[in-house]
């Protein structure tokens, strides 16, 4: 039998912490993080990492082992968070995978196989034709070897350019061909898969409004201006909660208007998260703002304990 995963995922502020936490408690589970920014050291309150009181004592893994500057990709997280979940079981241990990264959740439950792509000096190269051509140019080159993966990028979406060109040049392969090989092999693992959300959109946006005031409180602009100091981590200082500060870090905006640009991106991320999620027919979904907390917690505790088969 393939060993068996719970797996808790939703929007930002939904509570997912909180609901792994008192899953791990009840089950003797400990909890894997799928977050892609909860993987960097020094960045605790930005990415909303628990603190040791919301940890209640509950092994937390994948989370703030790697240096901002350290590069990281979605398959070397697969390959940790596999390691992980397989270690976990070993020891008569529950895994809970906890998280809202759409994509690094989706390595894990579908076994994404991915063609091997390292970071190399041609990114640096693409980057560079990127400055002085412009992403048109770089969009026309795509256009010639992936016209099918051309077709649904923007033509000014210098990232997803430059990510589809960078693989072709390194491996031969298009991004169309990444996605006939990533999901030919069934998961190791078996699921059990809740759903945090909201009928009432705007309960989830409430929520992220008092975690971001909660973040500045706790110290966000210092670590902030911690981040925007260090000139080697361009890939945690784009996490939310950084960027948004930084004009006011520069003196172009009042400390007001970037907080409450930061706010507006939260909530945008938090829509994105949730179109990503709205695919999936298979997840229990466990709406926050139609069960109490406490009932939320029953629903959940009794779907598991019939997944792993407790009474």
């Amino acid at each position: 039998m393939k060993p068996k995963v719970l797996l808790v995922a939703g929007p930002t502020a939904g509570g997912k912490t909180a609901l792994g936490v008192k899953l791990a408690k009840a089950l003797n589970g400990e909890i894997v993080s799928a977050d892609s920014m909860q993987v960097y050291k020094g960045m605790a309150i930005a990415t909303a990492q628990p603190d040791e009181e919301e940890k209640q004592d509950v092994p937390h893994h994948l989370m703030a082992f790697l240096d901002p500057w350290e590069p990281f990709s979605v398959a070397k997280y697969q390959a940790l968070a596999f390691d992980c979940i397989r270690e976990i079981h070993s020891r008569g241990k529950l895994p809970i995978l906890v998280g809202g990264t759409g994509l690094y959740i989706d390595a894990v439950v579908r076994n994404t196989r991915f063609l091997d792509c390292e970071p190399t000096l041609l990114r640096a190269q693409l980057e560079e034709d990127l400055k002085t051509l412009g992403p048109q140019a770089l969009y026309r080159r795509l256009c010639e070897v992936d016209p099918e993966t051309a077709a649904g990028i923007h033509v000014n979406d210098a990232k997803r350019i430059l990510r589809a060109l960078e693989l072709f040049e390194t491996t031969g392969k298009t991004m169309t061909d990444q996605r006939v090989f990533s999901h030919t092999q069934e998961s190791p693992f078996d699921f059990c898969k809740f759903l945090l959300c909201a009928a009432d959109r705007s309960i989830l946006y409430a929520r992220i409004d008092r975690r971001v005031d909660r973040m500045l409180s706790d110290g966000l602009l210092d670590e902030a201006r911690a981040f925007f100091s260090l000139e080697n981590a361009s890939t945690a200082k784009q996490a939310i909660g950084y960027k948004e500060l930084k004009p006011f870090f520069d003196g172009d905006c009042s400390l007001e208007a970037a907080v409450s640009h930061l706010k507006t991106e939260t909530r945008r991320y938090c829509k994105r998260q949730l179109t990503w999620f709205r695919k999936y027919d298979d997840y229990h979904r466990l709406f926050i703002d139609l069960q109490t907390p406490e009932a939320l917690f029953g629903s959940a505790l009794s779907l598991s304990q019939r997944f792993i088969g407790e009474k």
